[in-house]
């Protein structure tokens, strides 16, 4: 599991950005929130828990849930 915080979240496009607490950009798409998570909900510094799953496009948070 890792830890991190919203740096960027665009709620009408259902996207954006976590840094971990490693200091790496993550993109995190509204399909992997988790729990109570919503779209409206994730505000920039929001911190939350979550996977980190790499494919040819880079990391991305999967299993997002509030930390």
């Amino acid at each position: 599991m890792t830890f991190g915080v919203v740096k960027h979240w665009q709620v009408s496009k259902g996207f954006g950005f976590v840094t971990t607490d490693d200091d790496r950009d993550v993109f995190l798409h509204v399909s992997e929130l988790s729990g109570n998570l919503t779209a409206d909900k994730i505000k920039p510094g929001m911190r939350l828990r979550f996977d980190v799953k790499s494919d040819m496009k880079g990391d991305k948070a999967v299993n997002v849930r509030s930390a």
